[in-house]
């Protein structure tokens, strides 16, 4: 494709998006009918049983969520028939052959209909079951591919991944991994080999009574052992490192880019700012301080913490939809900030500090939470001897004199789950806390040179124009907090 203005490029073309109900997909959703509303059709491919459970998930998880809300001011009463022209559900499942959709006729119109694919179906968590991870980030996307292939009037396939796929030391350059090897590409890596090694794995405590929490908690201890045998920091990386790996086998016959975007965060500015659904990557650290129920953090301060928000990511994958040159070598794009905005884990710890001095967090009794700044250790071993000192002997030493009365066992109950919580946090994230190096993003900056005036406007995504301590401070963290409120408030209803 020859560089186009997006809204030019998103007319009357017909987009499939894997994943629609996912954080990032849903922006991307409303943006693009915001922006180009003669786009032909979105196919949303979402997990349901059927047709009927598929348009209900979009209506329920998608159409009437807040950041629809300046479409429905346009469209007043029209704003639902006009939804429905342009939006249709799919029932399917990537990680099944053919999408797993099971009206053929379905299928073949979207075969002959689809322009361009945005493939954002994925598991996210980090400690995920093996087996699910596979299923998901690796086979999804050869499932994906195949089904592009026979795309008669494809433009373009756009995958979402992950930076962590890259997690080395100084520059992580956009640079495709080495194609079925180890990260540091001495040693041979079959996925086929890695999918028996999971089935033949699962098949074995199934066959042996295992409970299905025993079956879960192995499964994702070996996630997390394959991961680190090849070189990723978890399953989640390791899977989604596969995926790519399959993509980059379709790139001499179909038009493959693959998106690494850093740690995303709440929207910076569209549709407003700091809408966000889930708590994760840096919010781990910020809710669980906030609440008092994390004292201690593995990283190092010294460091960069590349983070992005939202509405940056999907800007960036609207600018690779419409500046990705036709046959060009480049096929991978970072979206993050630690090249052209540096924020490091010390200004993280400090504006956290400031928010909830200035702000504390109420908790569901009604009382006030004050804390106190963090320690931060950067490694692992004087975080564990930390956790001897303030968590394993304390709880040792109750257990000894025993638990006589209810303030005794709260107590203690409060301090194992502490303990818990931060150890979890530290051994899932350490190797992003810990980080030493920072991503080059030249090939996404070329495409941002290549827009004109007028789509820079339309679709921002530079991060040199954050002022991270503001954005942070008035909109993203009071944005995480009033998320968890709500979803406080459902868990008890």
């Amino acid at each position: 494709m020859e560089p186009a203005a997006v809204t030019e490029r998103l007319l009357n073309k017909t987009v499939l998006i894997t994943g629609a109900t996912g954080f990032i997909a849903k922006l991307l959703v409303e943006k693009i009918l915001r922006l180009q509303p003669q786009v032909k059709r979105l196919y949303l491919l979402v997990r349901a049983g059927d047709q009927v459970s598929a348009q209900k998930r979009v209506e329920s998880e998608i159409q009437q969520l807040q950041i629809f809300e300046s479409l429905r001011e346009k469209y007043q009463a029209h704003f639902s028939s006009w939804f429905w022209s342009k939006v249709y559900p799919v029932a399917g499942d990537v990680s099944v052959k053919t999408l797993g959709i099971g009206n053929a006729v379905l299928a073949e119109d979207m075969v002959k209909e689809t322009n361009i694919v945005i493939h954002m179906a994925a598991t996210v968590n980090f400690r995920e079951r093996y087996d699910t991870a596979l299923a998901i980030n690796t086979m999804g996307v050869k499932h994906v591919m195949e089904f592009a292939s026979r795309c008669a009037k494809l433009d373009l396939v756009l995958l979402a991944s992950t930076a962590i796929v890259n997690l080395g030391k100084g520059i992580m350059l956009e640079k495709p991994l080495h194609q079925y090897r180890s990260y540091d590409g001495q040693s041979d890596l079959d996925i086929s080999e890695e999918m028996a090694f999971a089935e033949a794995k699962l098949k074995e405590l199934v066959c042996s009574n295992a409970s299905e929490d025993t079956i879960r908690r192995t499964m994702k201890k070996i996630g997390v052992q394959r991961a680190r045998k090849f070189g990723w920091a978890n399953a989640y990386a390791f899977t989604k490192a596969m995926g790519e790996m399959l993509a980059y086998e379709h790139r001499s016959r179909l038009p493959v880019v693959i998106i690494r975007p850093t740690a995303t965060i709440s929207t910076w500015k569209e549709p407003f700012p700091g809408w966000i659904e889930g708590v994760n990557t840096i919010d781990i650290w910020v809710t669980n301080y906030g609440k008092g129920h994390m004292k201690f953090l593995v990283g190092d301060i010294t460091r960069t913490v590349d983070i992005v928000p939202a509405d940056i990511v999907v800007n960036a994958m609207l600018c690779i939809v419409s500046c990705h040159p036709q046959g060009s070598s480049d096929m991978i794009y970072h979206i993050g900030s630690s090249t052209r905005n540096p924020f490091k884990i010390h200004e993280l710890i400090h504006v956290m500090c400031r928010y909830f001095s200035e702000k504390p967090y109420t908790n569901g009794k009604g009382d006030v939470v004050m804390v106190k700044p963090p320690n931060v250790e950067a490694a692992m071993d004087s975080f564990y001897e930390l956790m001897d000192i303030h968590y394993k002997v304390p709880l040792q030493d109750m257990l000894r004199h025993e638990l006589s009365t209810a303030i005794d066992h709260n107590r203690y109950n409060q301090l194992k789950t502490e303990y818990n919580l931060t150890v979890t946090v530290a051994e899932t994230y350490w190797p992003m806390a810990l980080f030493k190096g920072r991503f080059d993003d030249s090939n996404m900056q070329r495409l941002i040179m290549m827009m004109d005036e007028k789509d820079r406007e339309l679709i921002p995504c530079d991060t040199k124009f954050i002022n991270w301590e503001k954005y942070l401070m008035e909109t993203h963290i009071p944005g995480v907090m009033e998320y968890e409120s709500r979803a406080a408030a459902r868990a008890r209803l």
